[in-house]
């Protein structure tokens, strides 16, 4: 099992090839870092710890070392050729993909039993005096108080969401944004944590990569944007000089 930490952007939706349109939410994936490791011998286990945005701390020996503002653990199989500072991208989550989201919902403040529970209104004559009020608790009957967990008024929201067996719709791992398939819990700029549950067929699962692999990576990506860019241009000026001897025998 393996995860990374996104960033909420936003919902749109996409068509399939029948035309049908699917709701999507669009998370942006940041490389994730590998903090640190666990394995089974020291800890019981095998896991990763990754972490994004990285906070320079000082310690009182005067030694800088690095924290992250977001840290999340995943336990995977076999932690062979993780070192801490490799790096996670989107490649980790390809599409069609089955994964587990979670993240925290909007918070809505002090709600009524209205919107927080869903419970019927009363009537809005005049002669009424139950209009939003949530009634009787029934705090007579046995055993002569309310018990814990009666549906009241209270704070609303901002709690810790999961949804499972979401779809992957789109993975663009150059650009690190996946589209998921429905609504996801947060704001748009929400911090959420997407755990792989289960790959498509055929698919083998990425190596992390070091510092210097994802240098290398960035560069060869440029490399084929400027080769592909060239190619274009070139292509417009041979279509430009094919035109102007076309005028010049017209």
């Amino acid at each position: 099992m393996q995860g990374l930490i996104a960033q909420k952007v936003g919902m749109s939706r996409v068509f399939l090839a029948s035309g049908e349109a699917v709701p999507v939410t669009y998370v942006k994936v940041e490389p994730n870092t590998v903090v640190r490791t666990k394995n089974a011998d020291k800890d019981g286990y095998n896991a990763v710890v990754l972490g994004v945005r990285p906070l320079k701390v000082q310690t009182r020996k005067g030694k800088t070392h690095m924290r992250y503002r977001t840290q999340k653990e995943w336990r995977i199989d076999s932690i062979e050729g993780v070192q801490a500072g490799a790096k996670a991208t989107a490649e980790f989550v390809p599409k069609d993909a089955i994964v587990t989201v979670t993240g925290t919902s909007k918070g809505r403040g002090f709600q009524g039993v209205i919107k927080r529970h869903g419970f019927s209104r009363g009537p809005e004559s005049h002669g009424s005096h139950h209009h939003r009020r949530p009634g009787s608790v029934g705090m007579k009957e046995w055993p002569g108080r309310i018990m814990r967990g009666k549906k009241m008024p209270g704070r609303m929201g901002n709690d810790c969401v999961t949804r499972r067996k979401c779809i992957v719709m789109v993975s663009d791992p150059e650009e690190g944004i996946l589209a998921i398939k429905g609504p996801i819990p947060g704001p748009a700029g929400a911090i959420v944590f997407i755990t792989v549950e289960q790959l498509p067929e055929g698919f083998s699962m990425p190596q992390f990569l070091n510092e210097k692999a994802v240098v290398q990576k960035a560069e060869k990506q440029e490399e084929q944007k400027k080769t592909e860019v060239a190619a274009v241009e070139e292509k417009a000026e041979v279509e430009a000089k094919a035109e102007k001897e076309e005028s010049k025998k017209g």
